[in-house]
Formats: structure tokens, sequence, C-alpha cells
């Protein structure tokens, strides 16, 4: 198997979708003679030409919305967003036309928006947010956060051959760190299947995207120590739908939970998770559910600061000893 880095898998995955399906197309700000903000697209305009890789003026809401018609129109758009954070301007857009429209008439709108999320690359308050938990909590979008090169690709295309909207976000910081050795023939990865992405028995962290690395680091220097602390780390990949099953089933197994994500704390994902943990799985648990997030605040622009904005592995230990103290 080739290996191949987070975003070569995911433009691996668009260009097999485009190649397959005629109907598949993609749209957004500079993705044609200039190859995207990240280079994604380079020299797919010259590949499929000008009318399936579609430049676009700075006007989210207007591609957005063409996009939403080409769909109801039998095509199949990627809409890349150049930074997630600029998904807001298309927030009537989604909840109010695409996610409703098979419920209003049962019309399938199979539409694909891609959004480079999350901070550590010192792009500021603008370029750098987790938008997800909005469109988590619309009904009729599914929600996509892939870790890894090979759920990257997977879902990707899993993600094109849906029929309803799919927000896709993928973590910027991963692009180019991640690499891992990626199949070379057709696969998906099915929407809605968590994956235990390292085993443990004494502690669940539940997590998904970047924080799943920040998870796993916490994991391995717990083990080393000489209590020896056996983490287990569930990487969601999807959020919407959730495999509730997973969730439940690992906190079946090790009575305790950390939720993580990058996004920050306040009606973040990981109070739905408690939810559902505190009704389904109360009697399992031997101490309360933590949580450890960004806290409620922009994501600054000042290195320092992002520094201590951001979760990490020390946040995950300290949440962990706090857990197994109780």
């Amino acid at each position: 198997m080739p290996v191949m880095t987070y975003i070569e898998a995911i433009r691996q995955g668009i260009w097999e979708e485009m190649e397959r399906d005629d109907r598949v197309f993609m749209i957004g700000e500079d993705i044609g003679a200039h190859g995207g903000a990240f280079k994604l697209s380079a020299g797919m305009q010259e590949h499929f030409g000008p009318n399936r890789i579609v430049d676009t003026p700075l006007a989210e809401n207007a591609f957005v919305g063409a996009a939403i018609g080409a769909a109801l129109m039998g095509l199949r758009p990627i809409v890349e967003m150049q930074f997630a954070d600029f998904i807001s301007t298309c927030y009537d857009l989604i909840v109010n036309y695409a996610a409703k429209a098979r419920y209003r008439w049962a019309a399938g709108v199979p539409i694909v928006i891609r959004g480079p999320s999350g901070g550590g690359v010192r792009g500021g308050p603008f370029h750098s947010n987790n938008p997800e938990i909005a469109f988590v909590h619309t009904p009729g979008l599914k929600v996509v956060v892939p870790a890894t090169a090979y759920d990257a690709k997977g879902l990707i295309k899993a993600a094109i051959r849906d029929p309803d909207p799919v927000l896709y976000f993928e973590h910027k910081l991963l692009y180019r760190r991640i690499k891992e050795d990626v199949p070379a023939e057709d696969y998906v990865v099915p929407l809605g299947q968590a994956r235990v992405a390292r085993a443990g028995t004494d502690i669940s962290v539940i997590t998904y995207g970047a924080m799943v690395y920040v998870a796993l680091e916490a994991a391995e220097k717990l083990a080393q120590e000489g209590d020896g602390v056996d983490v287990e780390v569930i990487d969601l990949r999807c959020l919407v739908p959730l495999d509730r099953e997973a969730v439940l089933a690992t906190v079946r197994k090790t009575s305790r939970v950390i939720l993580l994500h990058e996004d920050t704390r306040t009606a973040g994902f990981a109070g739905e998770l408690a939810a559902l943990i505190a009704s389904d799985a109360f009697d399992y648990l031997d101490a309360p559910v933590l949580r450890v997030t960004a806290p409620d605040c922009p994501v600054p622009y000042s290195p320092p600061l992002e520094d201590a904005f951001l979760p990490h592995a020390a946040d995950v230990i300290a949440a962990v000893r706090r857990s197994m103290a109780y």
C-alpha cells in the first residue's frame, strides 16, 4: 500500500470519485488555476476541465446556493470552503434548504461541504475555528471529522456517495503531518462507525479529529508511568450519525470517561456525549464524566496564547489522574 499524507488521501478520494461518476464536480475559491489554498486540487482543473473544477468569486453564500441547486438537479457537488470559519456566511442555505429538503418534499441534496478547520497553525480567530456543533444540531445533516489518512479517503468517498448533505471537517494541522499506508484499491469507510484507536482497560478518552493524537500521546505517557494507567481511545470519526453503541460500550468496559474536543466548551459536543452516557450508562460509571476542551473564547492569534487555548496531552493526563483518584 502506498504511504500517503492526510491531504493527499482526501485529494485521491475526490479524484477517484470524479473519475467514477461524471456527476461529481468541485466548486470553490481559487481551486482551479491556483489549486486551492492548500493545493489539494492542484492539477485537477487541467485533468477534469473548468466545468468540473469550478473557480468562484469570494462569495460563499453564492456558490453554496449554486451547489445546492445543482444537487437538486441531479449533480453531486463538492464545495470547498477555503477555511471552515467562512461557512457561517452560508448558514441559512445549509440549515434551511439543504438540510430540510428531504423532509419538506423528499428531495435529496447530495452535496459535500469540505471545511479546513482547527487551530495550531497560527491562523487567528477567523481561520482556526471548529464550527461542527452548529451543524450537529441541525437535523438532516451528516457531520464527518476524520483523524487518519485512511479514514480521510474512505470517509470522503462515502460522503460523496451519500444521498444527503454532508459536512466534512478536515483538520488542516493534519494535512501534511499525518502519513500512513492507504489502500490503492477502491474502499469506503461507512459513515457512523467509530473506531478504537487504542484499546485500554482503565479509562476511556472519547474524541475526534486532531484531538485523537493528543489523546494517544497522553495514553502513551500514562502507560509509561509507574502506575501504568491503561487508556482506551475512541475516535468517533462521525458526529452525525453518531456511533452511540461504541460510546456506551467503552464506558461499560472501563467505567471512567474523559470527553475531549478542540471546540470551545459551552454547548460543545462533549455535553451531548455526557448526556448520552448519563442516561444510558450511568450505572457503569465509577467517577464523574470529565471534559477537556478549549475555553470559551475566540482562538488567539498570539502563539503562546493559542498554545494555552488548545487542549494538550498534559490536560488529558490531569483529567485522567483526577478521574482515577475519585
